[in-house]
């Protein structure tokens, strides 16, 4: 990209970049999310490259400035031409580093609106200009160093703002990688072909064998598997899959093979979805950051109020002459804090970062930041606080059996089968490590439960109808195990052995063993935790009580979910609702902070203002940490950031001058550096607070 183009660019960045903004603010639509991904990119690429280049061409110019020189007791070697060494290279970098800043400040002036690309813009035009004048009309010191300085940290702070988003969306740019070169595409003829898979379209058939990744978004029209959806939604568990279930692109086909019909592809897949709302979240600011922009505007108009009083001060006291317009344009150039324009900026690079680093995607800002003011979070109990999956959560045997037997041939039993209670047994089993004994003579009974012979007796597994259908009757402590967990809604089956019944499985939906220590933490960190479930009374009172949760909704209707919300908020709680699927999307949209566990590729990701990649409860709790360190960070920086206006703009106005105080260019520029320093160490401190 030749100079003149790159600049060209810039400029439609530059406005691309206010009218989203504006959009944001004013509620307009906004352009596609690829499309602002793209432009972001090669927005961080442009910044970071005049970033190193203003860099390294800055060092001669410090290095050969007098004031520089006076500080730290050296001097350079002279030769004909050096004293056009700072004001030439200052120039180009005024040019290559500071020219954009003045692009990008042109839409703020022309809507009225000035804000930091305007005070950046007022400050490197006066530096620069004075310094020229002073070059060639010999009347005072210039402001070369301080202005390559500005210009340098600048740069820094927008090519870090860019950084910050491609840093955090990382994780999930590796999604991509799963997605297959080569598709076994149908053909009409029945044939089957293998072709790159970006020529598969809409319509198209194609083979997924097992072990195979789905290389496009389909709907099965033949054949029934399980696939693996853990790298998109994070749920470790298989999806089983039959005809008419939707597939997704980049997951992992288990066993058994699929005929699947093509239903989008490209950056029409879920996978593309996910990107893109990665994109979006470029296009959010956060409060903070407006407030920052805000502070920058009014520092703005301060600046050129502060220079008008001091030209006229000035004048008045000593009457015309170089002195005044020395005051005039330090006023200007120190208007501008280096500070400011990195305050916001690296917190947020930091915490997006953070937060990447642990699975959780800020799809807006704003979100993230109000998340310190929650005093509730509601959970959507199923698949969020449980597994969304069947397991054995409790054992009963009879006197001369113990667990491991009787876990052993139930194993032995449902070797052979899929169904998710078999499953279920199957993983106790070998958690416990379980020996299992042989099973011959495997038979089904519809409905009831299934039958084998183990060591030389008929051996049953099922539930209560099989019972009915053996004509036994539970009785003594298998009793009244049965009837603890039906009163927990919990399912049951039941061991017969030679007749004999031996032992009493329940059931359940299974607890995460991290939603106990995440709740604990949340009430820990003065949060409320609701939960809310479609599931009957006597089944969330069960789970609320292994959790510690004192209030929860039950048997609440999909469409109901957001009355709940409503229900908190009117009670003047800050709410924040967790849920991981479709019907969740209303109560989502109407939470003041909504969070998607586990759903990438759900309408309540399109709902949600966080999302987490991982389905761990625990991370909400890491959510809450986060955005409190985040927005104690954001104030202190600002506070740092325009404390130093505060004081430097009036000292450099001269206000103090009768008794013999004057803030000179040079000392105005080193508190300018100092509270830079300070504010970036500030924002490194937010990586020691989590975790």
């Amino acid at each position: 990209m030749d100079h003149h183009a790159e600049h060209n660019h810039e400029n439609q960045i530059a406005d691309h970049n206010n009218d989203a903004h504006d959009q944001h603010h004013e509620g307009h639509q906004r352009e596609s999310h690829q499309d602002h991904g793209v432009d972001h990119s090669g927005h961080e690429d442009l910044f970071r490259r005049r970033f190193w280049v203003s860099l390294a061409l800055s060092v001669p110019v410090i290095l050969f400035s007098v004031t520089v020189q006076q500080w730290l007791g050296f001097s350079t070697p002279t030769f004909p031409g050096s004293n056009w060494i700072v004001p030439i290279i200052s120039i180009i970098i005024f040019g290559y580093g500071g020219v954009p800043f003045i692009q990008m400040a042109v839409p703020e002036m022309k809507r009225r609106s000035p804000g930091m690309m305007s005070l950046i813009s007022l400050a490197i035009i006066v530096a620069f200009s004075y310094s020229v004048a002073t070059t060639f009309l010999k009347f005072g010191e210039s402001f070369y160093w301080e202005l390559v300085t500005l210009i340098d940290v600048m740069l820094l702070g927008h090519w870090i703002e860019m950084r910050s988003v491609r840093q955090a969306s990382g994780s999930l740019n590796e999604l991509a990688k799963l997605l297959p070169d080569t598709a076994e595409r149908i053909n009409k003829d029945g044939s089957i072909e293998s072709v790159p898979s970006h020529l598969l379209h809409p319509g198209d058939l194609f083979l997924i064998r097992p072990g195979d990744s789905i290389p496009a978004d389909g709907r099965v029209v033949e054949g029934e598997s399980h696939v693996n959806e853990a790298m998109i939604t994070g749920e470790s568990k298989l999806v089983s899959k039959t005809t008419d279930d939707p597939v997704i692109a980049g997951t992992i086909n288990e066993e058994g093979s699929l005929r699947v019909e093509v239903s989008a592809t490209g950056d029409d897949t879920a996978l593309a979805g996910i990107m893109r709302l990665v994109n979006e979240a470029q296009q959010s600011k956060s409060n903070t950051q407006v407030l920052a922009d805000k502070a920058a505007g009014w520092l703005f108009y301060i600046a050129l109020v502060v220079a008008v009083l001091t030209g006229i001060g000035w004048v008045v006291a000593v009457g015309f002459d170089i002195e005044v317009v020395k005051r005039v344009t330090t006023v200007l150039v120190i208007a501008c804090p280096h500070a400011l324009g990195l305050a916001v900026p690296l917190v947020v690079a930091i915490s997006t970062s953070l937060g990447a680093e642990n699975g959780i995607l800020v799809r807006d800002r704003i979100a993230l930041e109000e998340a310190h003011l929650l005093d509730t979070i509601i959970f959507d109990k199923t698949g969020t606080l449980t597994k969304g999956e069947f397991g054995v959560v409790d054992i009963a045997v009879v006197d001369h059996w113990n667990v491991e037997q009787a876990l052993g041939f139930a194993s032995a039993l449902e070797g052979d089968s899929e169904h998710l209670i078999a499953r279920a047994i199957q993983e106790k089993s070998q958690e416990l490590s379980s020996s299992t004994p042989k099973a011959v003579g495997f038979s089904a009974i519809k409905g009831r439960g299934v039958k084998a012979e183990v060591n030389g007796q008929d051996t049953y597994i099922g539930g209560p109808k099989l019972l009915e259908m053996l004509k036994i009757e539970p009785s003594g402590k298998l009793a009244e195990f049965s009837r603890i967990a039906g009163n927990k809604g919990q399912s049951v089956v039941f061991l017969v052995h030679d007749n004999h019944l031996v032992a009493a499985f329940s059931l359940a939906d299974l607890i995460r063993r991290e939603s106990e220590e995440a709740v604990k933490q949340l009430q820990g960190m003065g949060v409320e935790v609701v939960m809310l479930t479609g599931d009957s009374q006597e089944v969330a009172q069960n789970v609320a009580q292994e959790l510690g949760i004192s209030r929860f909704f039950a048997e609440v209707l999909p469409e109901d979910k957001d009355k709940k919300v409503i229900e908190l908020q009117e009670e003047g709680k800050r709410v924040a609702m967790v849920g991981d699927g479709v019907n969740d999307a209303p109560a989502l949209t109407r939470s003041d902070v909504g969070i998607a566990i586990g759903s990438g590729t759900d309408v309540a990701v399109e709902s949600a203002g966080i999302i987490l990649v991982k389905s761990n409860p625990l991370d909400i709790v890491q959510i809450v940490k986060l955005s409190r360190l985040t927005y104690r960070k954001m104030i202190q920086n600002l506070i740092w950031a325009t404390g130093y206006n505060i004081i430097a703009i009036p000292l450099a106005a001269g206000v103090l001058a009768p008794f013999g105080i004057l803030l000179s260019p040079a000392v105005g520029a080193l508190f300018m550096s100092l509270s830079t320093v300070i504010v970036a160490l500030n924002a490194q401190l937010l990586r020691r607070g989590l975790l």
